[in-house]
């Protein structure tokens, strides 16, 4: 082999750019509790658990899955030495909201609201073809919940 630069495009080419099973794209939230965070979204949306990081005894990374798919990240604020805050922190209003598709947005939405989730829009059929309710989790966070109709 060559120099070190030569090596590090061999080595890059033979390993693939994403670990398997991960998507390109997925969101990596600050929270404010891991533990509080991680019973809301098991009990608001039905995540489940794919792994999880604890360092002496505090949770300090987790990745989570809806239908076998990751879907969210997540890290306590100050983990890793971040200075990223929560929309609640911050007191501000979350620049972006996250678009999941249910089965049921009804009882998604019941189940949210029952898990301390704050409600911005109940459920309705839209005109663009989705039943859609909106609700605030407990970090500020904005989960559009929809369901296709047509």
């Amino acid at each position: 082999m060559g120099a070190p630069s030569e090596m590090r495009i061999w080595r890059d080419s033979m390993t693939p750019p994403r670990p398997a099973g991960v998507p390109w794209l997925t969101p990596y939230l600050t929270v404010r509790d891991a533990r509080a965070s991680l019973a809301f979204y098991q009990a608001a949306f039905g995540f489940g658990v794919r792994d999880s990081v604890e360092d002496d005894g505090a949770l300090m990374h987790v990745e989570m899955t809806y239908h076998d798919q990751l879907i969210v990240m997540f890290a306590p604020e100050g983990a890793f030495g971040s200075t990223a805050r929560t929309p609640q922190s911050a007191k501000t209003v979350a620049p972006q909201s996250f678009y999941l598709y249910v089965d049921d947005v009804d009882a998604v939405y019941a189940r949210a609201l029952e898990a301390g989730a704050r409600s911005l829009s109940e459920p309705q059929d839209q005109f663009w073809g989705d039943r859609f309710a909106q609700v605030e989790d407990l970090d500020g966070y904005r989960w559009a919940l929809a369901r296709h109709l047509s």
